[in-house]
């Protein structure tokens, strides 16, 4: 089934409080959604974000992002005043995000809140007691975390460190009001993530979510669960992940995230894995799976380093845990992040899953090659994107271009010498959603020919990354008919 879909993260939506949250903003896109054709929304992973802003490096792979919570909910229930709401600086330019703000203002605000949250709520029980796993671990984090001015578990007391049960103990006694905020916050975000998914599918939407590869250092699982990753005796990192020095990177990127054992994973049948990817297709329909070349070979750089120049490519799991995947949680909507150098064996991997991969058009013109990413090499069973998150918008990409491939761009999609610098993206979403690939996505951006100041994130760099926010009124009825057109010529209208 040929299906169109808007790249866009929760956070890119316009709102009054300083960051796109579930709010009315949020439903009246999902309808701009329908009205323009699509059925599919594409957003960045939901968990909450830590030190640089990013939703790859997240305090939990379970929890949810906080700054989603709309204020306006938590008025209408009674928890805050809209004069109390008001009295916060969440920051005022409608075109970014001001994390600094927003992360010195919301929690004062969610706190407030839980003041007047009912704690004997038997749907608030519930959702405690059938989230235990993960949450009672992540609230404590949370908790403690706090207690130690911010600081990363690496950076705690010995005794809480190394989770002694003494200090275990003694932590949930001295923080259990802390806690119950924490579990509060997630119950919040639970519900209203839930209600907006709900209204998104009565739209004939469905969610396309994103599961990182790797879990951030500074989070609960890693503290909760140190035996699953390489860490030494005394839980400090062997290895982190990073890529190769390349073309893009002369000395690789160092991501730092802590690498897995694998070898303990597969004696456990992947059981935390099973748990993680359960919990991803419960809160979308469809997920991309980042990095999917990693779990046939990881590149590990020894702990710890400067760079990346020294690291190794040793062996993932390959397809056995996609097996065991199926085993487990039956036939479920994926999506393979397959770009970058792919060998042998990670093709293999990702046609013996059955898995669409990914296509982008901003890799596609290199007039020296003819490229894979070329819409004439795809297979339908494929998803093209213009770009992602981590390209420069469409518009900035192709005015940068060299000379020559620039010609070979303009030869392939027939742009004219005279064209305006507005319709330049359309040329890219046009080839996109002409191409055989099944589903095509095109991220907001592209859809309303920002600049390069639009940009979501620069790899392998931290600031001013994941702030761009759409204007109110910018997906505007005319775009909306002309996506809408394309969506119909190229049979990509929901059935």
């Amino acid at each position: 089934m040929r299906r169109a879909g808007i790249l866009m993260s929760v956070s890119s939506l316009p709102s009054e409080y300083g960051i796109g949250c579930f709010s009315k903003e949020a439903y009246d896109f999902v309808d701009m959604l329908k009205e323009a054709g699509q059925s599919i929304w594409q957003i960045l992973p939901l968990g909450p974000t830590s030190y640089g802003d990013s939703p790859y490096q997240s305090f939990s792979t379970f929890a949810g992002n906080p700054y989603f919570i709309d204020p306006k909910k938590l008025i209408a229930k009674g928890y805050i005043s809209k004069k109390e709401c008001d009295s916060y600086d969440f920051g005022n330019d409608p075109e970014k995000v001001d994390y600094e703000k927003i992360y010195k203002s919301r929690f004062k605000l969610l706190k407030k809140a839980f003041k007047n949250f009912d704690q004997t709520d038997k749907a608030f029980t519930v959702f405690v007691k059938n989230n235990s796993a993960w949450l009672e671990d992540y609230a404590l984090y949370m908790a403690i975390k706090a207690s130690f001015d911010s600081v990363s578990w690496q950076d705690w007391d010995d005794d809480i460190r190394l989770r002694e049960e003494g200090a275990l103990k003694k932590y949930r006694e001295k923080y259990k009001d802390e806690v119950k905020f924490y579990e509060f916050i997630q119950y919040e975000f639970y519900e209203e993530w839930s209600e907006l998914k709900s209204y998104a599918h009565s739209k004939g939407i469905s969610i396309v979510g994103d599961i990182p590869i790797y879990v951030a250092l500074d989070s609960s699982d890693c503290w909760a669960n140190p035996e699953l990753f390489q860490f030494d005796e005394d839980l400090r990192p062997i290895a982190v992940a990073g890529c190769p020095p390349d073309a893009f990177a002369a000395t690789g990127q160092l991501w730092g995230n802590p690498l897995y054992k694998w070898e303990l994973h597969k004696k456990q049948n992947y059981s935390w894995w099973m748990e993680r990817l359960k919990n991803c297709f419960e809160l979308y329909d469809i997920v991309r799976i980042d990095h999917f070349r990693g779990f046939d070979e990881y590149y590990s750089i020894p702990f710890p380093a400067e760079n990346a120049v020294n690291g190794s490519w040793e062996a993932g799991p390959g397809y056995e845990l996609f097996k065991v995947m199926k085993e487990k949680l039956g036939k479920q909507n994926v999506i393979a992040e397959d770009l970058g150098f792919l060998t042998p064996s990670v093709i293999r991997m990702v046609k013996k899953s059955g898995y669409p991969g990914m296509k982008i058009l901003q890799f596609a013109f290199d007039s020296r090659e003819d490229s894979d990413y070329l819409p004439h090499n795809y297979s339908s069973n494929s998803v093209v994107y213009t770009g992602t998150h981590d390209n420069d918008t469409t518009l900035s990409w192709y005015l940068s271009l060299p000379a020559r491939d620039k010609k070979c761009a303009d030869d392939y999609l027939d742009i004219p010498k005279a064209v305006k610098k507005n319709d330049i993206p359309w040329y890219f979403i046009r080839a996109a959603y002409s191409s055989v690939s099944d589903l095509a996505v095109i991220p907001m951006q592209d859809i309303l020919s920002l600049p390069g100041k639009a940009r979501m994130n620069y790899p392998s760099t931290l600031g001013g990354n994941w702030e761009w926010r759409m204007k109110p009124l910018a997906f505007t009825k005319a775009r909306q008919k002309r996506l809408l057109k394309l969506t119909k010529t190229y049979r990509r209208l929901p059935q």
